[in-house]
């Protein structure tokens, strides 16, 4: 009588297929093309999974993954320095919490929206599982653009959006971080806004100054980490990374650490771009080329075109540096900047492994060339998770009242980057390869399934 029960309550369950997941799931979330491309290359592998664990798909885990638990929309009003009144739209999507609470980055962008916020919370279930430590997944931000407005609009702007999403967060709740267009001034000023509408200091966000509860490498974590993990891969085949030519794409605070690990380790670094275009250094880039990028990208906010011009070397307009020859690449911009065509070139070209630095950038057919070439390929699920490590770290700081030197933070990220490689291992075998998109999907929704299923009906 139970195998009865059991087997009709299956049978209520439509048929788990990729056509009919995908059809559904964009029926309940129209025109979110990047949510709908980033659940796509998650379940190509959950969905086989699924059925092979029956436990999941009677539970409706997969459903109850893609459907957030909240999102939060609002009005952000403000005064720039002519006294004009200005108006944009904030976000929180708040998507999952069985592990711990939400955790994730607040992006200031005119591109932003809610399919991609939905995908960034989406992909950060996975990301923030695979740490091992305690955070669940969220994502925010706003429409809102820092580039060109003076230090006291960016304020005004941060104390405003505070002001609504303090209603929202709390250390026990909500933790957001920074990511692109939220560095460290955004964080202050939202951070003191915080703090002066609650009248507590709590480790409420995370990226904060080292002056007021932040942590040492976390401006680092991201660009270190993926560089950390590219290490690994390569471990696993015999191989390492010194003498390798590399290309970065992007020059933000990932692409920036990511080079300056890729040196410190012996790498070659010949490529970085911004939105303008790329500079290619055949002699590659050394520590204080570097550091004129960081002043150039962090301080000035200039081009990356003014590097070039700096250094006498070439700069290609409007273009992507993924045509010249390398080793490795390590897209480290932002989203869908490296297509099939890119795949194609690297591929001819002699590139041996792609890892991730940025949410999403290599597009799905991409990634299909990649595996089909057997070339080492790493989702930023996995690669790019050293920025959200080391902020986990930060809350586990705030919550004992310590801090820990940037010796013993990189020990810890090393350590959280390799133990991401061997779920990564152990999930994603195969019989002559490693697919490191599948053992990160995997092992990163096995822990939060499992919770949920702990739960109940939620």
């Amino acid at each position: 009588m139970i195998k009865a029960a059991e087997e009709s309550t299956q049978s209520k369950c439509p048929e788990l297929t990729m056509d009919n997941f995908i059809s559904g799931l964009k029926r309940r979330n129209p025109g979110e093309t990047e949510f709908h491309q980033s659940v796509e290359e998650v379940m190509t592998y959950l969905i086989p999974y699924v059925q092979l664990h029956p436990k999941y798909r009677k539970a409706q885990i997969l459903e109850r993954l893609t459907e957030p638990d909240r999102v939060i929309i609002f009005r952000v009003c403000w005064q720039d320095d002519h006294d004009a009144v200005r108006t944009n739209r904030g976000y929180r999507v708040q998507f999952n919490n069985s592990i711990g609470p939400y955790k994730g980055g607040l992006r200031f962008h005119p591109t932003v929206n809610l399919s991609i916020l939905k995908f960034l919370g989406f992909e950060q279930i996975f990301k923030n599982s695979l740490t091992t430590l305690p955070m669940g997944a969220g994502k925010g931000g706003s429409n809102f653009n820092p580039k060109g407005k003076s230090d006291d609009e960016v304020m005004r702007f941060c104390q405003a959006f505070m002001t609504e999403l303090s209603k929202h967060i709390g250390e026990d709740i909500d933790v957001p971080a920074g990511d692109i267009g939220v560095g460290a001034r955004e964080i202050s000023y939202m951070f003191g806004q915080y703090k002066r509408l609650k009248n507590e200091f709590t480790g409420t966000m995370t990226g904060k100054g080292l002056e007021f509860g932040g942590s040492e490498i976390r401006t680092e974590a991201t660009g270190f980490g993926c560089i950390y993990f590219m290490r690994e891969m390569l471990k696993h085949q015999s191989d390492g990374l010194e003498g390798k030519q590399c290309l970065i794409s992007g020059s933000g605070n990932v692409a920036q650490y990511a080079a300056l690990k890729l040196i410190q380790l012996g790498a070659k670094v010949v490529t970085i771009s911004d939105s303008s275009g790329f500079v290619h250094d055949p002699d590659g880039l050394d520590e204080e080329k570097l550091e004129f990028i960081i002043d150039l990208k962090t301080v000035k906010r200039g081009r990356i075109s003014e590097f070039a011009d700096h250094y006498k070397l070439k700069f290609y307009d409007k273009q992507k540096p993924w045509s010249i020859p390398c080793d490795l690449a390590f897209p480290c911009a932002t989203q869908n900047e490296l297509d099939e065509a890119d795949a194609k070139a690297l591929i001819k070209n002699g590139c041996q492994g792609i890892a991730e630095g940025a949410n999403m950038p290599v597009t799905i057919g991409a990634i299909k060339s990649f595996q089909n070439a057997k070339l080492l390929f790493s989702p930023g699920k996995a690669s790019n998770a050293g920025g959200v490590a080391v902020s986990g770290l930060e809350m586990t700081q705030n919550s004992i009242r310590m801090s820990w030197s940037s010796e013993e933070l990189e020990q810890r990220l090393v350590e959280i980057m390799t133990n991401i490689h061997q779920q990564c291992i152990r999930y994603g075998s195969e019989k002559d390869y490693v697919d490191y998109v599948k053992g990160a999907n995997i092992a990163g929704f096995v822990k939060v399934a499992d919770a949920m299923l702990a739960y109940g009906v939620l």
